[in-house]
């Protein structure tokens, strides 16, 4: 099964935070038809968090139902939903609920206290607070597990975990009379049964035992990472890569990038974040000490910087922020690749961080004509055509649907414009 980065924009291939991608099969028809998502267990193991948390993330994200079914290991969710969906859906998650604020990595552990939901960071000891505006919040406190227990879905995913594990490790499918099975007794298998050597009956007591002391210590160890992901670490192993690799590392459409131009951007991001849970949120980072920091890491010029500061710059209120961040904004976005790469970012920005905000698309293109900061032309072409560059399919079509009025104002303004000129 191809595993994947948690976090996706991390191109390095020794990064050491993996999980599965998700898998998802859609049954039913009609008003019956539902998304199962097959691997929900392993995926939500890997990330530290029960399951439950995650489908019902979805839920609220897709306004659909979800329904939970931990001993058969079902999760559902109504109606039919692509696993690439899913997963854009699952970045989300993974950076309101699982990475830590400071360093972004996703070593953090959930403990409620007095109504509040801390991320306790187990890499830089940050302690960092979930969104309590989030509905996913208001769920997680309403049923946050007695402490020092495990809820039945965590249980479930982590023996699930394991048995996948250990199927992987032996090379060998788990039969009915295995310790591994859940349904041995059910099947009448007696482990001793079949067998006439003493030692090998004892020696399946032995593998038993051992396999059950081995469960007990997985269940209760918490996620452990192996590999040094420090900036000189992840520098030392490019360099040690073959020429021909290393090439095809470099983020696409970085052929105007160098000296590592891809951290460079990760840099600022990171910094935009930091400075605007330091300050009280993003508004209080100001616009200068943007520019300056992107010229420090000498990408102020560069066409994709304006994808990381449409994703950074913004909250809930981008609209009413736009008109405020012009003046940089047009001082760093100089061509038509420039422009394309922002409305990019805005499209992640709303079609993934911010899903809610993808009716208002049409309100932030007028802000964005009104302000210059992209032309009629780029404009008129990037609301002609979804594409799958910077966000899945789904969510480009859903986020150009919402555009469509302000594409139909420009053409009316356009229209407007030429029957004034005839009429003179």
């Amino acid at each position: 099964m191809a595993n994947v980065n948690i976090r996706r924009d991390v191109t390095d291939p020794f990064y050491r935070y993996k999980m599965e991608r998700l898998q998802a099969k859609v049954e039913g028809k009609g008003n019956g038809i539902k998304t199962v998502v097959v691997n929900l267990s392993n995926v939500a193991q890997q990330l530290a968090r029960p399951p439950n948390y995650v489908i019902k993330y979805f839920g609220f994200e897709l306004g659909a139902q979800t329904n939970m079914d931990p001993k058969d290991d079902r999760w559902i969710i109504n109606g039919a939903h692509e696993a690439s969906k899913l997963q854009d859906y699952l970045d989300g998650f993974i950076k309101k609920f699982v990475l830590c604020s400071q360093c972004h990595n996703p070593e953090t552990v959930i403990n409620i206290k007095d109504g509040d939901i801390i991320m306790d960071c187990k890499a830089c000891g940050q302690r960092s607070h979930a969104d309590l505006r989030q509905k996913l919040s208001s769920f997680i406190l309403k049923n946050a597990p007695k402490k020092g227990k495990k809820d039945k879905s965590t249980k479930k995913a982590d023996r699930k975990a394991r048995r996948e594990a250990e199927k992987n490790g032996n090379g060998e499918d788990a039969s009915p009379g295995d310790s591994g099975s859940d349904h041995a007794d059910e099947n009448g298998v007696d482990g001793d049964e079949g067998n006439n050597s003493d030692d090998d009956a004892l020696t399946r007591k032995i593998n038993a035992e051992a396999k059950e002391l081995e469960a007990k210590q997985l269940e209760e160890k918490e996620v452990q990472w192996s590999v040094d992901m420090s900036e000189e670490a992840i520098k030392a192993r490019a360099k040690a890569l073959p020429e021909d690799l290393k090439q095809s590392l470099v983020i696409e459409g970085d052929d105007d990038d160098e000296n590592g131009g891809a951290n460079a951007y990760e840099e600022l991001g990171k910094w935009i974040e930091s400075e605007a849970s330091s300050n009280g949120g993003v508004t209080k980072v100001s616009d200068v000490d943007i520019y300056l920091k992107a010229k420090e890491l000498g990408i102020e010029s560069k066409h994709k910087t304006p994808t990381v500061l449409a994703q950074t710059i913004f909250d809930d209120s981008i609209v009413k922020q736009i008109p405020g961040r012009a003046s940089m904004l047009k001082k760093m976005i100089t061509s038509e690749r420039h422009e394309k790469a922002f409305l990019g970012g805005i499209e992640r920005f709303v079609g993934i961080d911010h899903p809610a905000l993808i009716p208002q698309v049409s309100a932030i293109l007028i802000q964005i004509y009104n302000e210059e900061i992209c032309t009629e032309e780029v404009l008129k072409a990037w609301g002609g055509k979804a594409s799958k560059k910077y966000v899945d399919i789904s969510i480009s079509k859903k986020v150009r649907k919402s555009a469509d009025k302000f594409i139909e104002w420009l053409e009316n303004a356009e229209s407007d414009e030429e029957s004034d000129e005839d009429s003179e």
